[in-house]
């Protein structure tokens, strides 16, 4: 059982894959995986050209938008556009995609698991209040924007973040309250093995 705070702004950065821009590495399972091992990873990128997304063979990727106005993403045989409307979209890895942006620059929550070892779910969520939430052996809530978030479950001493943090729990019993004093944007990942 474990849970700890995950900043944009002090995460680990990386090429991509396709070396095409950097990403913010917040988590990856097991600790120390590379890209062509990890089980899961959790990332953020900022995405200021059109171009290919990386090939992850046997990989789930979903991604949340975070800022900018939207990316349109073309797959083979549908187009998936991620803006403030429909700010989530799912897709296997190995997929060949090419991203295009719809105004300008724009900054993504990339969640990824792979296939066969590991499911996710990620979700994006307003709140004014307060937020019950079930737990998962792996639980991300990530805040987006807004208010500052506290998260409280049995037998654990609330922890607080704000806006470019997330609050990473492994393994903890829930359920989990999430409140806040005002209003937030945030996104919750759920994974679990399979």
């Amino acid at each position: 059982m474990s849970a700890r705070i995950v900043d944009r702004h002090s995460a680990r950065q990386l090429p991509w894959k396709n070396g095409a821009g950097v990403t913010l590495e917040l988590a990856i399972y097991p600790d120390g995986a590379e890209l062509h091992d990890f089980d899961w990873r959790i990332s953020s990128a900022s995405v200021a050209s059109d171009g290919a997304f990386s090939h992850f063979p046997g990989i789930d990727r979903s991604l949340g938008l975070l800022d900018g106005t939207g990316l349109r993403l073309i797959l083979p045989g549908q187009t998936l556009q991620l803006d403030a409307h429909n700010p989530l979209a799912s897709f296997p890895g190995e997929l060949e995609i090419q991203a295009e942006l719809l105004d300008g620059a724009v900054t993504d929550l990339n969640l990824m698991s792979r296939r066969g070892h590991w499911q996710h779910r990620l979700q994006h969520q307003l709140l004014a209040g307060n937020l019950s939430i079930d737990s998962a052996a792996v639980l991300l809530i990530y805040c987006q924007s807004g208010a500052t978030l506290e998260c409280s479950w049995p037998g654990a001493t609330a922890l607080s973040f704000g806006p470019g943090q997330g609050l990473l729990l492994e393994d903890e019993p829930g359920p989990l309250t999430l409140n806040n004093l005002g209003n937030s944007s945030l996104f919750l990942a759920w994974l679990e093995r399979v």
